[in-house]
């Protein structure tokens, strides 16, 4: 009996495979791997395209962008032509996909909004790849900027991932964004000191920092009268690669030059006098 329905079975699977197996369906499958093959063609001549296109006309994070969109693409053309080899409907499937577009984006809000953010941020250009930003509390170098989310990586080497409605909605701070930064430095004299001839002196601090530009010219002012001495402010530029070059140089070349022109720093001391016999 068993045996019986095995050849039952295995006479229906040849009769249904030799309907199958024709010469129409022969060329039919032989058209579609032609037009998925020239698919992949394009697809791949879209890409090779993307790559090669100059800076200047698509920067890195916009022709990462339009990397993803044309892979998003490709994968739900080939989708919907493998769905219409089976006889599926067309109209019926973008019915079902406008329908769970819907569903998704009420369920998804956020994603939404993410996505429309990243779509700004590439619009607006106000960070691109190995920038250094802060968003919030949070600072780093921009390693990715996708349609969600911009990936950064912090001074001390850690991922951080900052939603696209973050970066949109709240302050975006680029410090990269000019190839130029200003610097301000503090420092204080003493009371007893001549202020004209301490402003002199401390003008003389960008001569001895090689990595301060000229210009933008440095400046020097009198910012305020603090409880121990006079304070003072240097403002020097710098190029943004030379932060803490910059920065170390002129605080050696304030204390050198103050040094050199005996002009103190003043700094919060105890005096004890003692009366009477010991």
């Amino acid at each position: 009996m068993f045996k019986i329905k095995v050849k039952e079975l295995f006479d229906s699977f040849m009769a249904w495979a030799k309907d199958l197996i024709t010469w129409n369906h022969f060329f039919k499958l032989i058209g579609v791997v032609i037009i998925l093959f020239a698919m992949w063609i394009i697809y791949r001549l879209i890409l090779r395209r993307i790559k090669k296109m100059p800076a200047e006309k698509m920067s890195p994070q916009h022709s990462l962008i339009v990397t993803k969109i044309v892979n998003y693409a490709f994968f739900i053309i080939v989708v919907m032509f493998i769905l219409s080899l089976f006889g599926m409907k067309l109209s019926a499937v973008w019915g079902a996909v406008g329908i769970g577009s819907m569903v998704l984006a009420f369920a998804a809000q956020t994603s939404v909004s993410n996505i429309i953010s990243g779509i700004f941020i590439v619009a607006e250009k106000n960070l691109k790849v190995g920038d250094f930003i802060t968003v919030g509390s949070e600072s780093g170098v921009v390693d990715d900027i996708g349609l969600l989310s911009v990936k950064v990586h912090t001074p001390d080497n850690q991922m951080v991932r900052i939603p696209n409605s973050s970066i949109i909605n709240t302050n975006l701070r680029n410090t990269s964004y000019f190839p130029q930064r200003r610097m301000t430095i503090s420092c204080s004299i003493s009371y007893d000191a001549d202020l004209n001839f301490a402003l002199e002196t401390l003008k003389k601090v960008p001569e001895h920092c090689p990595a301060v530009l000229q210009n933008p010219a440095p400046a020097v002012w009198f910012d305020s009268f603090g409880e121990s001495g006079i304070n003072l402010t240097l403002a020097i530029w710098f190029d943004a690669s030379n932060f803490l070059d910059a920065k170390n140089q002129a605080f050696v070349a304030i204390k050198r030059v103050f040094d050199e022109a005996k002009i103190e720093i003043p700094y919060n001391k105890i005096d004890v006098k003692i009366y009477g016999n010991v």
